[in-house]
């Protein structure tokens, strides 16, 4: 089987690769994108055999790029990705978002207090989309059940991918601040970024016949005890459970050098809501805005940012250590050609080096890097990856994986007894390629509702190789599925493809 690659030109890619056929090798975080119409390289990562298969696309700015992802998907009979995981968690018949149906920004103001019950059910710790699939799935299999999902976030459970793609790239500002974005799913309709799910009021769940899903929000879980089936509140209330779920995700790494409250005020992480919002207003009185990383989450949002106050003169900067835009998981080529492209969105690059010293400077931060380049901006974004939030295990003397992170869980996505986890801060057995970590959305997803069907009874064993897609800008998109390394020996297929030119097929 070595180096076999099995694909065509429109099948979607999550399935060019053979599961069978994957290789051992420690996952590299990422996100992907897909679709096409002049140009498609595809491209397999091999060793002994084959490891992962990935898609890219780029577009000749006369179709949007959601355009162009529904064209393509729909001329293979296929769906796009996106829209299968966003099916499966919202009704199909969702209606534009509205300002009385989108749940609200943060307050200052502190909420009333609430009636907290002593002992739930199904409690999930956590309000990601791990955890909102998880208690999907608990309702299918058991209508009756009671699911508590207590989230130290101020919103009800919402979809992360859109903070570093859609709400960047929406030609529509207001609709964006707002939390709207027209999506590749939506039909052309405005939606916003959370699940919608008729949920109850914490105070009443336990008293409901028919069962429901209620949410705690702004509530940080601070310690758990397996052997007596309880969760510990910040506030001293503790909460039995039969079932509890720890679908914790994980927290955005700092670098020290930024640290220092002359220095903290201009540099912030990237990972929730409030982030975006902070950022996107901040963005609208700055000049210069610097983005260390570059992987995923920080391509996107240098060229999100880039692209959204383009007309405003904000000179976007980013610098990594890799020799091009997301070089830890693409080949060398393939990631140089990135940074091409993201050179001509508007962001000045430069890849080969690391910031050594962060001082203030003109009411900003002077960064120096190791190659002796001074830059001067108003504001600092880091971007460097993600720890698998495990503060529970101590207290629940649960299994912390040495090497990958996170609650070591087994084929079925169980940590101990009546206790499982899911999404980033699962680590998982993966039958062909060994322990596994994974953080993308398709993983959150699919994870979240095996473990809440296995929760209700179920006992189904995780055998899903995740897909991830990313958009790096509005006109630059990949997806991919298994390990993406860009250390394994990779084989790129550019297929040819042409265009009418005057009445004459033009090799593109």
């Amino acid at each position: 089987m070595a180096g076999r690659v099995f694909c065509s030109r429109l099948q979607p890619v999550r399935h060019l690769a053979r599961r069978s056929a994957l290789q051992p090798r420690r996952y590299q975080s990422g996100g992907g994108g897909a679709g096409a119409t002049n140009t498609w390289l595809v491209l397999a990562a091999a060793g002994a055999s084959v490891a992962a298969a990935y898609q890219v696309y780029t577009s000749n700015r006369t179709k949007p790029l959601v355009e162009q992802k529904k064209d393509a998907y729909a001329k293979s009979g296929a769906v796009h990705p996106e829209a299968v995981a966003e099916q499966q968690l919202t009704p199909s018949s969702t209606e534009a978002a509205t300002e009385e149906s989108a749940p609200p920004p943060e307050s200052e103001t502190p909420p009333p207090p609430i009636s907290l019950p002593d002992k739930v059910p199904y409690v999930l710790v956590g309000g990601g989309t791990a955890s909102f699939a998880a208690a999907k799935a608990i309702r299918e299999r058991d209508p009756a059940a009671k699911v508590l999902i207590v989230t130290q976030e101020n919103y009800s459970p919402y979809s992360r991918p859109p903070l570093s793609k859609h709400l960047w790239l929406s030609g529509d500002h207001a609709a964006a601040q707002q939390l709207k974005f027209i999506a590749p799913w939506s039909g052309g309709k405005l939606v916003d970024l959370f699940y919608n799910a008729d949920f109850c009021k914490v105070g009443e769940l336990m008293d409901r016949e028919e069962g429901g899903i209620a949410v705690l929000t702004g509530t940080k879980v601070v310690g758990m005890d397996t052997k007596s089936g309880s969760i510990s509140l910040a506030g001293g209330h503790v909460i039995s459970y039969d079932k509890c779920l720890l679908a914790t995700g994980g927290r955005p790494r700092t670098l020290p050098l930024f640290s220092g409250e002359k220095v903290e005020k201009h540099v912030s992480v990237y990972r929730e809501i409030p982030d975006f919002l902070t950022l996107d207003q901040r963005l609208e009185n700055t000049k210069r805005v610097l983005v260390v990383g570059g992987g995923f989450l920080g391509t996107e949002l240098a060229v999100g940012m880039a692209t959204r106050y383009r007309e405003g003169g904000l000179q976007v900067y980013q610098l990594f250590p890799e020799s091009g835009n997301l070089g830890l998981v693409l080949p060398p080529a393939l990631a140089s050609w990135t940074l091409d492209k993201v050179k001509k969105e508007g962001v000045e690059v430069f890849p080969n080096v690391t910031p050594v010293s962060v001082e203030p400077e003109s009411g900003g931060v002077k960064v120096t890097t190791s190659s002796g380049i001074e830059l001067t901006v108003d504001h600092v974004v880091v971007a460097v990856g993600l720890w698998p939030n495990t503060d529970l295990a101590s207290s629940g003397q649960l299994e912390v994986d040495r090497h990958l992170g996170g609650f070591r869980v087994n084929a079925e996505l169980q940590a101990c007894s009546n206790v499982w986890a899911a999404g980033d801060a699962a680590c998982f057995y993966d039958p062909h390629l060994g322990r596994r970590r994974v953080e993308h959305h398709d993983h959150a997803q699919v994870s979240g509702r095996l473990a809440g069907s296995n929760m209700a009874g179920d006992q189904q064993k995780f055998e899903h190789q995740s897909m991830f897609w990313s958009d790096v800008g509005p006109d630059v998109g990949f997806e991919a599925t298994g390990v993406v390394d860009s250390s394994l020996p990779t084989c790129g297929v550019y297929p040819k493809t042409s265009t009418e030119v005057k009445g004459k097929r033009k090799p593109l």
